[in-house]
């Protein structure tokens, strides 16, 4: 991870950690870099945060500046930012999101012109920039120059974008929804008004909730990092599946028509078998992160279905799916990518696709999810002062090899940090809830005791 960009993007507590000024900066940069040939053209996509738009305003103003025209799709999701500067063909694309996190938060991601996260080259250089020390094309760029006269930019509303990458997904789907009664949590997100147009276009009774964004209500108590509101809703109104989206809609977890949870995990099993079922799962593999359950890869092994892992992050999952040539890969948290179809993760695409096979099968969600049995799994994020000082503490570093082999063939251990917080997250699976909270919580205290935690 960079100096100010981690896993996914630059992040931070609005006007605290990322303020107006970087998002300027950074479009200073970007307007620039991409401009040394021609003017650049830049494609720009928001959520429903509060500050997304001083940040959308602040960024375009530093593009502009640099020389570069800027389009705006105002409030739509990552995925369709992603599709739009891959299909338009723009320079780059600059979703201003902070994604799951809380509404105070919020962050800039960079996309290439193939819609993929930016390279690490190019955001060590905006990083270079944003600490005063740029070295390119044989020069130290402390500042940059300045468009004057008809070399400034323009701003240009781009909705149409947003209208065509709606289009695309619902001329992806292969039935009608017809019958089917689908509750949707679109977390006052991104998604609010995306994914309620798909459904109902694709023939779905559709049922909404939490689509009322006010700019502080984004994933409050609601979307995918909240599923019990949905849980509720889904067998209050007798629904045949729901789904969560988070802040920016790249992630989707879905509720069974009992309103159980179907995370990733199990979508990518659902999905994956599907695929294999019709021979048409490329390299008959799955891309998987280390957080993945122990269910998941028991339920490939037992229909045959091989799997890779890879660290934490869509960023990895995607890397490598692209070198291998894989077709379906993603999180627990339910960020899964569909490389034929997107760059990113795409949470209504996850949620077509979830469709398509109960459709496909005519079987209800929580027949296709059986075959995976998930382990018990705890999860404990700890805010701490430095994560790589508390992981390397030789204490902490002993208690976590003193779980693994009091857990031996049972389960598993994981500490690792996180790639957007401040925080150092210990996961624990074994044979029972008891048993993985006691584990969990006995490497925290040690993470405490020795001082890290804030």
């Amino acid at each position: 991870m960079g100096r100010y960009f981690g896993t996914d993007g630059f992040r931070g507590k609005a006007n605290e950690g990322l303020t107006a000024q970087h998002a300027y900066e950074i479009g200073r940069f970007l307007g620039w870099y991409y401009g040394r040939n021609g003017r650049a053209q830049i494609v720009v996509g928001k959520d429903t945060r509060r500050s997304s738009y001083m940040l959308e305003y602040a960024i375009s103003a530093g593009m502009v500046a640099s020389g570069a025209d800027v389009y705006l799709l105002h409030v739509t999701t990552t995925p369709s930012v992603s599709y739009v500067t891959r299909t338009d063909g723009f320079d780059c694309g600059v979703m201003i999101s902070a994604s799951h996190n809380p509404f105070y938060d919020n962050g800039i991601k960079l996309m290439n012109r193939e819609g993929e996260k930016m390279d690490e080259a190019t955001i060590a250089l905006v990083e270079d920039y944003l600490d005063g020390k740029l070295e390119l094309d044989g020069s130290i760029w402390k500042e940059l120059p300045m468009a004057t006269e008809d070399g400034i930019g323009a701003i240009i509303d781009h909705s149409a974008g947003r209208n065509r990458y709606t289009g695309y997904l619902i001329s992806l789907a292969m039935y009608s929804f017809k019958g089917k009664k689908v509750a949707l949590d679109c977390a006052n997100g991104s998604a609010w008004q995306i994914a309620p147009s798909v459904f109902t276009a694709l023939g779905a009774e559709v049922c909404v909730i939490n689509n009322r964004p006010d700019g502080l209500n984004i994933n409050t108590n609601c979307g995918s990092t909240h599923i019990e509101g949905l849980q509720k809703f889904v067998v209050e109104n007798g629904c045949d599946v729901g789904f969560a989206f988070d802040g920016d809609a790249d992630r989707c977890l879905a509720v069974d028509e009992n309103g159980e949870l179907v995370d990733g995990d199990k979508i990518m099993y659902i999905y994956a078998r599907y695929m294999k079922e019709r021979d048409r799962l490329k390299n008959n593999t799955v891309v998987t992160t280390v957080m993945s359950n122990f269910g998941l890869y028991k339920a490939l092994d037992d229909f045959g279905i091989r799997y890779e892992k890879t660290k934490v992050g869509d960023k990895y999952v995607y890397e490598n799916m692209v070198q291998n040539g894989h077709r379906i890969g993603g999180e627990q948290s339910g960020h899964i990518i569909f490389s034929k179809y997107a760059r990113t993760g795409d949470g209504i695409l996850t949620s077509l696709k979830v469709m398509e096979v109960m459709l496909a099968r005519k079987e209800k969600l929580s027949r296709l999810a059986e075959p995976v049995t998930i382990y018990p799994q705890v999860l404990i994020n700890v805010r701490v002062q430095d994560k790589k000082t508390a992981q390397d503490d030789p204490a902490v570093q002993a208690a976590v090899k003193a779980v693994a082999d009091e857990l031996g063939n049972t389960g598993r251990i994981l500490v690792r940090e996180s790639g957007t917080e401040p925080v150092v997250r210990v996961m624990v699976e074994a044979e029972t809830q008891q048993v993985c909270r006691e584990l969990a919580e006995r490497v925290v205290d040690v993470i405490r005791a020795q001082g890290h935690a804030v």
